[in-house]
């Protein structure tokens, strides 16, 4: 079966940061830390809940593809059953990170869905998993313009780093909006993954942690493209944190036109423990005027995001 790569960057920097570790000091073992009552000097933080990852073309059911996938059924069997399997990505670590495209035509366009798990580690001793994922979790939010919670701002009133990033970004005029931040991990990044009508996948999450940056064939003719004007005033469609998704989540919207036709991108990220989950689902018109609605799209993935959210809570 045919993979479509995170690519070789991430494996130089997970080895890289593996031997920067094993080089690390432990400590002096007549120093402070070690001292009777003090804090042991190789004493870390709290690990993850999770020490493995579901395999990502198996998590979704038939019944949901069904759903999101209109038309997958039309297909003769060989081909039907294809589709269904999905396209698993190519990860070196599959307890670290998986990933998974589905997509299927329709006689004006495509649908394309991509799921992507992360278990996010930690390295650094003071910073427990969790805590990583949710720094990772917050530079994507920022990214995607989703307004900081008043309970995450610090008592002396001022606005936390998450929400002047989300600040700034909503401020930037250049800021495009329905893929996940750019904001990787130094020692773990990731590479990019493709998608194009016709090419079997939609756009894949930026990550934190081992990343994917999905691209597609037609956002190359992204500098034609115009964004959805009302995206940002309508609320239903404004990027915004959702709830009883993981411990935290927000979906993100986004409406572009280009010369080849309209698209509508439908990004949905939750935080469970210390695995981050990416949702990325789209549906590509060949014409202009024909808009993919937003009401229905992010109905349907909110759906997955719920089963997917479930299977961590179980």
């Amino acid at each position: 079966m045919q993979r479509w790569a995170y690519g070789t960057s991430a494996v130089a920097a997970v080895l890289l940061v593996g031997l920067t570790g094993c080089t690390g000091s432990s400590g002096d073992d007549g120093g402070a830390g070690s001292e009777q009552g003090g804090p042991s000097a190789t004493s870390s933080a709290e690990p993850g809940k999770y020490r493995t990852l579901p395999e990502a073309c198996g998590a979704v059911g038939r019944g949901t593809l069904r759903a999101l996938l209109p038309g997958i059924d039309g297909l003769d069997s060989a081909k039907r059953e294809k589709a269904y399997d999905g396209q698993p990505a190519l990860t070196y670590d599959t307890d670290r990170r998986t990933g998974c495209r589905w997509t299927t035509g329709l006689p004006d366009g495509t649908r394309n869905l991509v799921i992507d798990f992360e278990r996010v580690v930690s390295y650094d001793p003071a910073l427990s998993d969790d805590d990583r994922a949710q720094q990772l979790y917050d530079k994507k939010a920022a990214a995607a313009g989703i307004p900081a919670p008043v309970d995450e701002k610090p008592d002396d009133g001022k606005p936390s780093a998450a929400a002047s990033e989300s600040e700034a970004g909503k401020a930037d005029p250049a800021r495009t909006t329905g893929a996940a931040g750019d904001e990787r991990d130094e020692g773990d990044k990731g590479a990019e993954d493709g998608k194009g009508k016709g090419g079997g996948g939609a756009t894949g999450d930026k990550s934190g942690d081992n990343g994917t940056n999905g691209t597609d064939g037609k956002k190359g003719e992204k500098g034609s493209e115009s964004p959805d004007p009302s995206a940002s005033a309508d609320p239903a469609t404004a990027p915004r944190a959702l709830d009883g998704l993981g411990d935290v989540a927000y979906i993100d919207d986004h409406l572009g036109t280009a010369d080849s036709g309209a698209h509508r991108d439908i990004t949905i990220v939750f935080r469970a423990s210390n695995v981050l989950v990416t949702i990325t689902y789209d549906q590509w018109s060949t014409h202009r005027s024909d808009i993919p609605g937003s009401k229905e799209l992010q109905a349907k993935a909110q759906r997955l995001a719920r089963e997917l959210s479930d299977t961590f809570d179980a």
